[in-house]
């Protein structure tokens, strides 16, 4: 019996493979890389690494087999070859390392959340050419710090959107941005804020003078007025390679001391202005408050289901 490290060593990868995927599960990280909608897709994954591991655990130990080959000429001569683990070359060093950059990464660095830093490599500044909860929010105006809880009134918001479906018959849909565009309050939740993004950048005078009561986090262009930034979240389709930045311009009474990555939650009022000769959506600020990073910070977009 002969022990084969290469065959060990793609063992040990596929198990590794396994228990990376499998913990981003467990923690709950996975939604920090991936559409939540594609968990079933990355569990079942990890269940094939785990399969293809046990399958090549058969192959680690094997019988030597010596071949021996005879060549008769004038002087005969017989040669034997031992079918074992080739040498590892370069090309398969190279390939292995390639294979092992992921597991290193997933295991050694935390995941982190795609911040203002991304945004600004993507070309955030893009975005604006493409497109009585009051009280409670004021109370926390007065001292300005850094609150955890969440200042919506959950039972104040449309059924249809809690429930949680990323997938609506395309009747379904338009009827529910028509209801949504009779509001003359607009809380963006989580669930319906792409369904307004593309309906208030579309036909932004359905919207006009309206109340809005949004959430995202803070990114500054150095083009700005003191009093202006833009209220930013990150919008994943499938996977955190796809993101793309979407948000509101906003315009505060006054100069703002605000950074990057702030995560803040405001009330104002739906107004247009111009930006780079372009006609979009800004928000009049008239309140506002810190708030924590949520724990999902992504959004993602529901999907149409177009009917024949």
């Amino acid at each position: 019996m002969k022990f084969q490290f290469q065959q060990a060593v793609r063992a040990i990868i596929l198990l590794a493979f396994f228990a990376m995927i499998f913990n981003l599960h467990w923690t709950g990280e996975i939604t920090k890389f991936i559409n939540p909608k594609y968990e079933n897709l990355s569990k079942t994954v990890a269940i094939l690494f785990l399969l293809l591991f046990f399958v090549q655990l058969t192959r680690i130990f094997s019988f030597s087999t010596k071949k021996q080959h005879c060549h008769s000429t004038e002087h005969a001569y017989c040669t034997q070859h031992d079918h074992g683990d080739s040498p590892i070359n370069k090309k398969k060093v190279f390939s292995y390392l390639v294979i092992i950059t992921p597991l290193l990464t997933g295991f050694l660095m935390p995941a982190k959340v795609l911040d203002a830093s991304i945004a600004d490599k993507k070309g955030a500044s893009l975005i604006l050419t493409k497109q009585s909860q009051t009280s409670k929010i004021e109370d926390y105006i007065t001292s300005n710090r850094t609150v955890n809880e969440n200042i919506y009134d959950e039972h104040a918001q449309d059924p249809m959107l809690m429930e949680e479906r990323q997938e609506v018959p395309k009747k379904e849909y338009e009827l529910l941005k028509q209801q949504l565009s009779q509001n003359q309050t607009i809380k963006m939740t989580d669930k319906d804020y792409t369904i307004y993004y593309e309906d208030i950048n579309k036909d932004l005078s359905k919207y006009l003078g309206k109340k809005i009561q949004l959430k995202g986090f803070v990114l500054n262009e150095d083009s700005f007025p003191q009093n202006q930034l833009v209220i930013s979240r990150f919008l994943i389709t499938h996977c955190i390679a796809d993101a793309s930045i979407v948000g509101f311009l906003a315009e505060f009474p006054k100069s703002h001391t605000l950074d990057d990555d702030t995560w803040i939650e405001v009330i104002g009022t739906i107004d247009i202005t111009t930006y780079n000769g372009e006609s979009l959506p800004v928000i009049k600020v008239d309140n506002w408050v810190k708030i924590e990073e949520p724990e999902k910070p992504y959004l993602y977009p529901i999907d149409i289901l177009i009917s024949f």
